[in-house]
């Protein structure tokens, strides 16, 4: 059995192949061999990463990390110099959100490292953890904020005043800078989605801060604090609640989201020659980028390299698939598969 690797592909292309009936290659940078068919099964792999957005973030994870922790830093003073718990336990919150960027940024980096003997795809499930653990953070503070809202309906207190809406005030302007940094990235992955909901959040939280101190002094009424918090996490609740059940889905190695395997599926059936498919698995790598296997029958015989060239360069047009392996089979098995009429 031999197997045809092609298009092996990141920022390039290269095309390999390699005989797995004679040689197991082992080098960690290699993705290089080349090699020539031989009966009946043949296996196209290509890798490619399929976001749209800008590929590093590192230097805005930086900032981010930065920015909040200067302000956590500057909000403990004040609660410090005034006296306020309620800053003090603020500074506590936001300090967690310097946590969650720091394992988003890891997670973004470890997947950039390169595949090696025992992590063959590298580290790139690493920002899945990553989306994962936000997403708990995330529903970790909407429960604390929640809870400390429904004491406060009971035990009604008053803003601590003017510094607590300066504070609040500063602190929408640093994690609404935040997310801003992030924003082209929230709708490809959703590892720095979950750093972006992380800003958002809490720019919401401290601009609900502001209102219901300035209402609550121009009315006296504290029952606006509470109430106000409440309506803040019953929004952000349904975010976090998305970004918390697809890094699930994506550590089960579902289909991702925006596919649709009956598409998938029938884009490789209306490939000339094949009359079957089966063994059809898709799923996510990391959160960018998405993997495909696939067994094919051509009864006809093995059409070459330009057909699954040209797979390849469909799955990857069409659905953004950059990691495909295909399986030629030319002898019809008992197995249960799909067909169409194409046409």
């Amino acid at each position: 059995m031999a197997h045809d690797h092609a298009h092996h592909e990141h920022d390039h292309v290269e095309e390999h192949a390699h005989d797995h009936a004679h040689r197991h290659p082992h080098d960690d940078d290699a993705h290089e061999e080349t090699g020539r068919q031989a009966f009946g099964h043949h296996h196209s792999h290509s890798h490619h990463g399929h976001s749209h957005a800008p590929a590093d973030f590192g230097r805005a994870f930086a900032i981010g990390v930065a920015l909040n922790l200067a302000f956590v830093i500057a909000e403990a003073g004040a609660g410090l110099i005034t006296g306020s718990l309620s800053l003090l336990a603020d500074a506590g919150h936001n300090m967690s959100d310097v946590l969650g960027l720091l394992i988003a940024w890891g997670g973004a980096a470890l997947a950039r490292r390169p595949p090696n003997k025992r992590f063959t795809y590298g580290y790139k499930g690493s920002t899945i953890l990553a989306a994962m653990f936000n997403g708990l953070f995330l529903m970790f503070a909407l429960g604390a904020i929640t809870l400390g809202a429904i004491d406060r309906i009971g035990h009604p207190q008053p803003v601590d005043g003017l510094p607590v809406i300066i504070v609040a005030a500063i602190g929408i302007l640093v994690n609404g800078a935040t997310a801003l940094l992030f924003m082209s990235g929230r709708d490809h992955d959703i590892n720095i989605r979950g750093a972006w909901l992380h800003m958002i959040a809490d720019a919401a939280v401290s601009a609900g801060v502001v209102i219901a101190g300035i209402a609550i002094m121009l009315t006296g009424a504290v029952w606006i604090d509470p109430f106000v918090s409440l309506t803040i996490v019953t929004l952000i609740f349904w975010s976090s609640w998305a970004l918390l059940r697809e890094a699930v889905n994506m550590l089960l190695a579902a289909v991702p989201s925006d596919l649709d395997r009956d598409n998938v599926e029938a884009e490789l059936l209306c490939s000339p020659g094949v009359t079957r498919v089966h063994d059809l698995h898709i799923w996510p790598m990391s959160t960018t980028e998405t993997a495909l296997t696939a067994h094919l029958l051509v009864p006809s015989g093995h059409p070459g390299d330009g057909f699954l060239e040209d797979i390849r360069v469909r799955l990857k047009r069409r659905f953004g698939i950059g990691h495909v392996t295909i399986q030629v089979e030319v002898a019809p098995r008992v197995i249960a598969g799909s067909q169409i009429n194409c046409g």
